[in-house]
């Protein structure tokens, strides 16, 4: 995963990662497709635009740190793990923050680096072995919590695309 360019074809179609079976080499896919995407949106944005909440949407920022930080989380749970106390602060943290668009684009590089191990730790799992989530334990899989991953991602990244036309349009 890495800042270059956005190539012309989306990662499912690069024949990458042909390694892992197909949910994880999914979940990868939407991993790089995410990073392409969030670079790309917030290309240009200050950090005062990226930490701006116009019409009173949900900054940037906050999307960014909570891309990077809620992987590291479900993929505890798809690990079988509980939250420690590291990730539950930076759960708190998520909200607040002074970190540049390069800072936070940095964080979700780094975050998907260290997914990507993971998901291929995982790959070969069987996908329907019982994982819970939360203080409530409430129940999912391997397979779901991975699947969890790609499509939680994108629906932040979503937000972060919509809020950067905000943020852009706003500029006049």
């Amino acid at each position: 995963m890495s800042n270059s360019p956005v190539p012309s074809v989306e990662p499912w179609l690069r024949g990458t990662h042909t390694d892992v079976p197909a949910v994880g080499r999914a979940v990868l896919h939407a991993l790089e497709l995410a990073l392409d995407d969030l670079t790309r949106w917030t290309e240009g944005l200050s950090d005062d635009e990226v930490r701006s909440q116009p019409l009173g949407l949900t900054s940037i920022a906050f999307h960014l740190r909570h891309i990077a930080r809620s992987t590291d989380r479900i993929l505890t749970y798809a690990e079988g793990g509980q939250l420690t106390v590291e990730q539950l602060a930076a759960l708190k943290a998520e909200q607040g923050g002074e970190e540049s668009r390069a800072e936070l684009l940095a964080e979700i590089e780094t975050s998907f680096r260290n997914a990507a191990e993971r998901i291929r730790a995982l790959a070969a799992a069987d996908f329907n072995t019982f994982r819970s989530v939360g203080r409530k334990q409430l129940p999912t899989s391997i397979g779901g919590a991975l699947i969890h991953v790609a499509d939680h991602t994108q629906r932040h990244v979503g937000q972060v695309v919509t809020t950067a036309k905000v943020v852009k349009a706003l500029r006049g």
